[in-house]
């Protein structure tokens, strides 16, 4: 049907699209990352009068071409206080991650099969299964970067909800990590006293944050080492 084939190249197009886009934005991101730290990134915000819908928009776009969300999460500390600065930084990053994720879920529509991938496919079947709680114990690995987690965790057919709860919880302990971090920074510049104790929070958080996936990943390759007998096997 004429019909169905116009429709068929306009998505097509859009897909195309979006896709160009997206690598324009890395591109742009790999050029002036430089001068993208925490500090320039929130002297700007700071400037701006709707402040928190900017850095809303800002973490989406962010989330997008592999801006590092933690360098975002250090300047809503900065801006907004340790509390607000949190809250922000977590709802901008569960933002980004469904915009990776609907993004990567649209464009794919079905074109990559994740049972013939042989090396990522039965990763992302597995968090696919489990559903939020796989999702927050991939957010915990701080090596994987935030967007190519939206991405490929949005060739699965994960539902939405599920997603954005793993996320959230996933990245919550980085994130009050970086906007502590951010609080303590910028009452540190301020020449304010009390910047230790938010500081020495933030580290402990976000060793947290990085020993609890290792204690998990050390703890499934003990299980998988060694097999608890079952019952009615051989004895002593």
């Amino acid at each position: 049907m004429p019909e169905t084939k116009a429709l068929t190249r306009f998505r097509l197009a859009g897909r195309i699209a979006l896709l160009l886009l997206v690598a324009a934005g890395i591109l742009w991101m790999v050029l002036h990352r430089h001068s993208l730290d925490a500090e320039a990134i929130a002297r700007t915000i700071a400037t701006v009068p709707a402040a928190p819908l900017f850095f809303l928009l800002a973490q989406l776009v962010a989330s997008l071409i592999f801006f590092p969300r933690t360098v975002l999460a250090v300047a809503a500390g900065a801006v907004f206080g340790f509390w607000m600065g949190t809250l922000w930084a977590a709802l901008g990053s569960v933002v980004g991650a469904m915009a990776g994720f609907l993004l990567a879920r649209y464009v794919n529509d079905g074109l990559v099969d994740l049972e013939s991938m042989r090396r990522f496919g039965p990763i992302l079947l597995r968090a696919e299964r489990g559903g939020w709680r796989a999702v927050a114990v991939l957010r915990l690995v701080p090596v994987i970067p935030h967007s190519l987690s939206n991405y490929a965790l949005g060739l699965t057919r994960l539902d939405l909800g599920a997603y954005a709860l793993g996320s959230l919880l996933g990245q919550l302990p980085m994130t009050i990590a970086c906007a502590d971090f951010g609080a303590a920074g910028e009452t540190l510049a301020s020449g304010k006293a009390g910047w230790i104790e938010p500081t020495l929070v933030g580290l402990a958080v976000l060793v947290l944050s990085v020993a609890v996936p290792r204690m998990a990943g050390l703890r499934h390759r003990a299980a998988v080492s060694h097999p608890t007998s079952p019952q009615g096997g051989e004895g002593g």
